[in-house]
Order: C-alpha cells, then structure tokens, then sequence
C-alpha cells in the first residue's frame, strides 16, 4: 500500500532536537555510561527518519519499521549530568531494503563532538519479521533526503574498523603528524 505522495524538505545534516544528559545515566566514573549514547543516537534516528515516513505511525498504519543491524560507535569526549546536544545524522546511503547513516553527538552550547555512530538498519516487514523492500513514497523521499546529504563532505570516520594498529602502521602514524 502507497501512501499519498507529499513532498519533503531535509535539512543537511538532520539536527535533532535539544536533549539533556539525565542523572541516572550518569556512572560511577562521573560521566555519562556508554549504552546512554545509544538512547541519544536512538533518540535522533527516530525523529530524523521520521521526516521520511519512518516513524512511529509507519509501524503501527503499515506494519513495517525499520531494525538496526549494525553500529560502529567512537566515544570521543566525556559527557556529564546536565549536559546540552543535538544529534546530527547524515544519510550516506539507501537501497532498496537498506538505510547507512552517520551521526554525531555535539554539545549544544561549545559545539564539540562526544560521540559518532555509523549505522546499517534494515526495512522490515512487522507481521512476517522479514527484510522487505521501502514502499515507493519512503524510497522517494531517501532519495530526497539522500540528494540533500550527497552535498555535505563524506564523514572521514566512515568504515572504520577496531584494532591496534600494528607498529609499523604506528610508526608511519606517528612521523606523519610531525609534519
């Protein structure tokens, strides 16, 4: 089933709205625990692809959603009880059954980033649990927003991989930034 076609607008990247750092997230170290960066990113992918047609509604009118079905998260500065962000999300691509995002958390108030996230979620029919292709409508407005994103900088943090890099590697890290 189509939905009424009705058209888009995307902001490049997606802001999200303002969200606070809660206390109860916060952990013995005194900053906030990792699985709350999570609740954050989630927090943004929700609003964020809900300007495509994938919110809420969606799952309940269409009985299809969309799953996460891989995430590459970089912690990449402390943040505390009371803190101010916006998430950011950039879509990188789309297929068919597919969305590949990016997103950063950013303090609200100086700016700087806390944490990126690259993703992979898969469209997914809710009665059968499957993996099934967008209906037209939401495949039309990814591309919207894809045509939008397409004209910001490809994220450098893209396909990083985990690992210690081996010493040679390290080596030729090392004398490269001394230049």
């Amino acid at each position: 089933m189509t939905e009424k076609k009705s058209p888009v607008f995307f902001f490049a990247p997606f802001v999200s709205s303002m969200m606070r750092v809660e206390p109860a997230w916060i952990d013995y170290n005194g900053h906030m625990n990792m699985a709350y960066y999570h609740v954050l990113f989630d927090r943004a992918v929700e609003e964020g692809f809900s300007l495509v047609g994938l919110g809420h509604d969606y799952m309940e009118k269409r009985k299809a959603s969309f799953f996460a079905a891989e995430v590459h998260t970089v912690y990449k500065r402390e943040l505390k009880m009371h803190d101010r962000v916006r998430v950011t999300l950039q879509l990188v691509d789309y297929d068919e059954k597919r969305i590949h995002y990016y997103m950063e958390i950013r303090h609200a108030g100086e700016g700087w980033v806390a944490a990126t996230m690259e993703g992979l979620s898969l469209h997914v029919d809710m009665e059968t649990r499957k993996v099934c292709p967008f209906p037209e409508d939401i495949a039309a407005n990814l591309a919207v927003m894809k045509s939008t994103h397409s004209r910001l900088a490809r994220p450098q943090a893209l396909g990083r991989t985990i690992g210690i890099p081996l010493k040679a590697e390290a080596a030729l890290l090392a004398s490269s930034t001394r230049h």
